[in-house]
């Protein structure tokens, strides 16, 4: 079954089931500066989850694009991947364990309208309770329901297992609960059930696969904490799209399954094996050149559809994770000697497979072919002065026997000329120095931990607040983005749409077009507007409409697509009105004085503001 069908019945079955079925969320999170990307298909959801009414109504289903990066060095394995699919169906206050659980399994199995998959392969797990929750014993009788009806024995198909494996959480902070996970036998062989430690070890060993998960999210957690029950039971289920792809075309890993087929033949047919095996360059070994292929396939994709939804390349944030990405990926190109002008091929592939299932793709083509090839040519250059300094380093030693580069150099090659510590050390090799190069890679390491130290300490004081929405003062700020966004209409034209947004607790930053820098005269006129506005106390209301009525009564909204049918508008007085799901005032007197602390470019024709409430 290929993965256009697999998507297509997921969608149909729970649609069958009374579900709507909305468009994946961007992979940038809106409003939410916990995270730089959507990491999972819950969390462009969490206001629902945790009360709010969803315009879709309490049953939907969608395909949520994804990012993770977290695992970015075991990219090129069985499994690991950057970008990936999460099909899932939502209960947002609706039905429950029963229902979530009995259709998970009717579309894993059910040959007519799921996936056809064989019950007598199938495995699950429970959560086996603690201090913060019971034992899940509703669910296991309703799994034990299944599996005598279906002739088998639970006592060897359902096993208790800790807040480890079957407890889901968001992080520190929002809707959790424990979860039921399906597993299914990959090699054949364990249809006749096994014990609990049976089941453990091949888990272990990778012969059976988690290949769904019921999460129940009755529950909230706020710093770190289970704190109580939430005001509705949810559910969140679903699988990752790569990972059933893999169970049902019968291959062993995602690489080999028409999600990356095109990519994968594309590669290796213009990759100059001959080259690569002649003994004057390297001979690199069969597994070196598959894991550079898959690295390469994996990494355009997610370049693609970062791109798509509105990042570029920087030193910073999101767009330092891309520019990551593209220079891995030009390193493995480089690596496997692909020539100037590969790299565009590979994502025409990846547009023209997927401009059709994701329409900004296709509509945003000529600029995602030029993002990537600047960011390759950009970093070309990069190697090219990485290899000069080398030079240098190189001609201090005269005895290839002495050669010896301090962790500190080692490291700054990397930080200060992106010149990757891989293919230092493989001209050191091709220049003949004999090293110590375990020595040398742990002093590298040494020095890149203490980068990452300091990192992640800007990390946590920049992101500090979890979720914008559970926030006070992101509720301000988000609400006093709709107003600023109105005023910098009136100052500076009708041209002002709206490029991105993020909030935290102490500041909103606003991206918005614009061609030339803001005057000091236009920021305080702005300031004077939103000040007004929020003196005169203007009550902010709510409305839910279809988006053509939206539309017709003027209201604001670049995400309108994402929240289906029905949108929500909010209308602060009668000065602003926008589409929106975010967390808002009643009345803009909450709101204190507004204050612009910065303008400053974006990127081409885009203008920036962060702003204040004092």
């Amino acid at each position: 079954m290929q993965s256009k069908e697999i998507r297509s019945r997921f969608l149909k079955f729970f649609e069958e089931r009374n579900h709507a079925v909305i468009p994946s969320a961007s992979l940038v999170p809106e409003n939410d500066p916990s995270v730089l990307f959507n990491t999972a298909g819950m969390q462009p959801l969490v206001p629902y989850l945790l009360g709010a009414k969803h315009p879709a109504g309490k049953r939907i289903v969608d395909v949520q694009k994804c990012v993770r990066t977290t695992d970015i060095e075991e990219v090129g394995d069985n499994t690991h991947l950057t970008f990936f699919e999460m099909l899932g169906n939502w209960s947002l206050g609706d039905y429950f364990k029963e229902d979530a659980i009995k259709w998970s399994y009717d579309f894993l199995t059910n040959e007519e309208e799921g996936l056809g998959l064989n019950s007598n392969r199938l495995y699950v797990t429970v959560f086996e309770g603690n201090d913060d929750a019971p034992r899940d014993e509703e669910s296991f009788e309703i799994w034990k329901g299944i599996f005598t009806e279906a002739g088998l024995d639970p006592e060897k198909r359902i096993f208790f297992m800790p807040a480890e494996s079957n407890w889901w959480s968001p992080g520190d902070s929002g809707p959790c609960g424990p979860d039921s996970e399906m597993f299914y036998d990959v090699t054949e062989e364990l249809t006749e059930g096994m014990t609990k430690e049976e089941f453990i070890k091949a888990d272990d060993e990778q012969k059976i696969v988690e290949i769904w998960n019921d999460v129940f999210m009755e529950y909230e957690k706020k710093e770190g904490k289970v704190i109580g029950k939430l005001a509705q039971k949810n559910v969140d289920t679903g699988a990752g799209l790569e990972r059933l792809a893999v169970m049902m075309q019968g291959k062993d890993n995602v690489y080999e399954t028409d999600l990356f087929e095109g990519l994968m033949d594309k590669i290796k047919e213009i990759t100059p094996i001959h080259e690569l095996i002649n003994p004057e360059v390297k001979n690199r070994s069969q597994e070196e050149i598959l894991n550079s292929t898959r690295i390469i396939a994996d990494h355009v994709r997610s370049a693609v559809f970062m791109i798509s939804d509105g990042v570029r390349p920087s030193n910073t944030d999101r767009g330092y994770i891309l520019r990551r990405i593209i220079r891995r990926c030009t390193r493995h190109m480089r690596f496997l000697r692909l020539e100037e002008g590969s790299l565009v091929n590979l994502v025409d592939i990846v547009i023209k497979q997927y401009g059709g299932i994701y329409k900004d793709i296709e509509g945003n083509k000529k600029l995602i072919r030029n993002e990537i090839q600047k960011e390759y040519e950009k970093f070309m250059k990069t190697l090219d002065t990485g290899l000069r300094v080398l030079d240098r380093l190189f001609s201090k030693y005269g005895d290839v026997s002495r050669m010896e580069i301090d962790g500190k150099d080692f490291f700054d090659l990397f930080q200060t000329h992106g010149f990757p510590p891989e293919m230092t050390m493989e001209e050191i090799r091709r220049r003949g120095f004999l090293v110590n190069e375990i020595s040398m890679l742990n002093s590298f390491q040494e020095e890149m931990k203490k980068h990452q130290e300091l990192s992640r300490t800007a990390s946590v004081g920049k992101f500090k607040g979890g979720l914008g929405g559970d926030d006070e003062n992101s509720t301000k700020l988000h609400t006093a983005t709709h107003m600023l966004n109105q005023a910098l209409r009136e100052v500076l034209g009708d041209h002002v749409e709206q490029k991105g947004s993020n909030i935290t607790p102490e500041r909103l930053r606003f991206d918005f077009s614009h061609p030339e820098k803001m005057t000091d005269e236009e920021k305080q006129k702005v300031e004077e507007i939103v000040n007004q506005k929020i003196k005169e106390a203007l009550p902010v209301t709510m409305e839910e409409m279809s988006v053509e009525e939206a539309k017709e009564n003027g209201a604001m909204g670049v995400f309108a697509d994402k929240y289906g049918e029905k949108v929500k508008v909010y209308s602060v007085g009668n000065f602003s009105k926008e589409i929106c799901g975010g967390p808002h005032v009643e009345n803009t007197d909450e709101l204190g004085t507004f204050r612009i602390k910065k303008e400053s470019a974006s990127s081409a024709g885009v203008r920036r503001i962060k702003a204040v409430l004092e």
